[in-house]
């Protein structure tokens, strides 16, 4: 079976991670995984991407219909035929799913990964009229939705859609090898400049308006207040880099920050240099990130803007609304990190609905059987009713 994944860009984010997850975990002589993607910078991932057999295709001009539509039905006829096209770009996916339907692809994946709803409800009249005909696409030119999480599916499937077979909810998965990896505690803080005694409080997420950064450095400055000894460790990249730096380096607790960058290492801090998680994400589909801080063991506390669904150890995971203010987070933050974590071992054996052999187990289910209720072509141009 050929597949191919439509994204942006094979950086390190929550969903790409999980789809090379998965193709590490297939068997690549049965299912053959293309990547479509929407740049020719370099992505964090094209190595690994390439080494696991994948070809990794750009396909340029998405914010030019018509060019793209050439674009991607030249690539369709150089690397195809393909049994499968699954899109992961939200709205955008009901364009690519059209385009695949006219090629006569037969089985066309609409996946939801965020809940964008808050943000559609505040846009212009131009963008709620794109949404409005992008989602009618999405369910009339796919042949299954999936999403990461409920809010996920309520922001881009029509409404009533989890009364439908058609709309289908898959949770990512983790691989825990590189959590039973042993790691020196004290060594991985001294790499990162972190004093002996530290109690450090852990973030995993691109610096994006949706990773809520500045409300984290605000909370953070408080909980410095009320805890000396804390430090912060944020990890990862991203456009508000250099705002969120300009924030920190104007405040007077800047030697109490550590900004890490992309890392390829994920599992061994959140392991060995973090003692609680923070997670105050405006909103999120399912966050990769909160999945393997539990798996490390991590209190953490969450934004009541995230779904529940990625509660996976209830008693690691405490909520916190982001109506409250930073003093508020400050003291929660304080008791959460007198909290006892598990041992990783301890956190994985809670956790096997998670692991991304099962998660590739579900997705690839999904595959197998939309290939046999599918026809080998599809007609031109027909698309599929939906629900």
């Amino acid at each position: 079976m050929r597949i191919l994944h439509v994204l942006g860009k094979l950086d390190r984010g929550g969903v790409e991670t999980w789809l090379l997850q998965v193709l590490s975990h297939i068997d690549r002589q049965k299912y053959q995984m293309d990547f479509l993607v929407h740049t020719t910078d370099p992505g964090a991932y094209d190595q690994e991407v390439r080494a696991l057999g994948a070809q990794i295709i750009p396909c340029l001009c998405p914010s030019s219909p018509l060019r793209y539509a050439l674009n991607f039905q030249r690539i369709l006829r150089h690397h195809g035929p393909y049994d499968v096209v699954h899109s992961h770009v939200h709205h955008y996916s009901g364009y690519v799913l059209m385009l695949a339907a006219m090629a006569g692809v037969p089985v066309r994946i609409a996946h939801s990964h965020n809940d964008t709803t808050n943000i559609d409800l505040r846009g212009s009249v131009a963008r709620s009229a794109y949404l409005k005909i992008t989602k009618t696409l999405v369910n009339k030119s796919s042949t299954l939705g999936i999403a990461a999480s409920k809010m996920a599916g309520d922001s881009l499937f029509p409404s009533g859609w989890e009364s439908s077979p058609k709309w289908q909810v898959v949770h990512y998965g983790v691989d825990f090898a590189p959590f039973d990896t042993s790691v020196d505690r004290t060594e991985v803080r001294r790499q990162l400049g972190i004093p002996s005694g530290s109690i450090v409080v852990g973030h995993v997420g691109r610096f994006d308006p949706q990773k809520n950064h500045e409300f984290l450095v605000d909370i953070a400055s408080r909980f410095i207040r009320l805890q000396p000894r804390a430090h912060f460790l944020l990890v990862g990249d991203g456009v508000l880099r250099p705002k969120i730096e300009k924030q920190i380096s104007d405040s007077t607790f800047r030697k109490h920050f550590h900004l890490a960058g992309l890392r390829d290492d994920v599992p061994r801090l959140l392991c060995a240099a973090m003692d609680v998680f923070l997670f105050p994400s405006k909103y999120e589909g399912l966050p990769v990130a909160l999945l393997e801080a539990q798996a490390a063991g991590l209190p953490c506390l969450v934004s009541d803007s995230v779904t529940t669904e990625g509660d996976a150890i209830a008693e690691l995971t405490q909520r916190e609304s982001l109506e409250h203010d930073a003093d508020q987070w400050a003291n929660s933050l304080l008791a959460l990190a007198q909290c006892r974590r598990l041992s990783p071992a301890a956190a994985r054996s809670r956790l096997p609905h998670w692991s991304i052999e099962a998660s590739a187990d579900r997705l690839l289910a999904f595959y197998d059987g939309m290939a046999t209720q599918c026809p080998t072509s599809a007609k031109l141009g027909q698309f599929e009713t939906g629900s």
